[in-house]
């Protein structure tokens, strides 16, 4: 893959974002693939382009075991190259590993509808300056590079905690890709939402747990 983060413009400006990522998702194989070969699929598309296609199983209400882990590291490593400015590289084993695509692709599907519901809210050039004010860049890398961690939290089988930071990494792709600051304002809202929502959930945790605690030694 020697994709430059700088690419973040659409490949083909005459053609939709969804129907650049439904074509993409047609293009699968049918039943087993690795994230190489996802890779392959997208060439020069644009990491970006691959970061909204694999955020999209998260925004529906299915659970795909290890999907989160593989997909979490390698929108990681898209926002660590984009940070630095360098090709995208995966370690071998990530590239590897073997993903259901019979399973995969009809969460894909499904996804889309979130990926033309943002496009029909985005607009190209909007409030500037959360893309172009100083350091604004790297604060927004940075962001980016949150959300994937806070999609790769251990928290899988808790409703939501899988589509809000993929709902973040959505809309920052999408408003690096349109240059809207309205979408990358909306990004650092819905990182903003996860955290509470992860410390709510880490904080009741821990009162149950006192509370089981204190009834089973009182």
């Amino acid at each position: 893959m020697t994709n430059s983060p700088q690419h973040d413009g659409l490949p083909n400006s005459a053609v939709s974002l969804g129907e650049q990522v439904a074509g993409i998702i047609e293009r699968l194989p049918p039943d087993k693939l690795s994230l190489g070969e996802l890779l392959d699929v997208f060439s020069d598309e644009g990491l970006l382009l691959l970061t909204i296609l694999l955020t999209l199983v998260f925004l529906i209400p299915v659970s795909i075991p290890g999907v989160s882990t593989v997909f979490g590291a390698a929108i990681l490593l898209v926002g660590v190259s984009r940070l630095f400015n360098r090709p995208l590289w995966l370690p071998q084993r990530i590239k590897d590993k073997a993903l259901p695509a019979d399973r995969l692709r009809p969460g894909l599907t499904a996804g889309l509808v979130w990926v033309r519901r943002m496009e029909k809210i985005s607009r190209p050039h909007r409030l500037r300056f959360f893309v172009d004010g100083p350091g604004q860049g790297v604060i927004n890398n940075l962001a980016f590079i949150l959300a994937a961690l806070l999609l790769m939290a251990p928290f899988g089988f808790v409703p939501f905690s899988n589509t809000l930071p993929a709902l973040a990494l959505l809309l920052y792709a999408i408003g690096f890709i349109q240059r809207d600051g309205g979408a990358i304002l909306l990004g650092h809202l819905a990182n903003i939402g996860t955290i509470i929502y992860f410390s709510v959930l880490i904080g009741g945790g821990g009162v149950a747990a006192r509370e089981l605690f204190q009834r089973l030694t009182g």
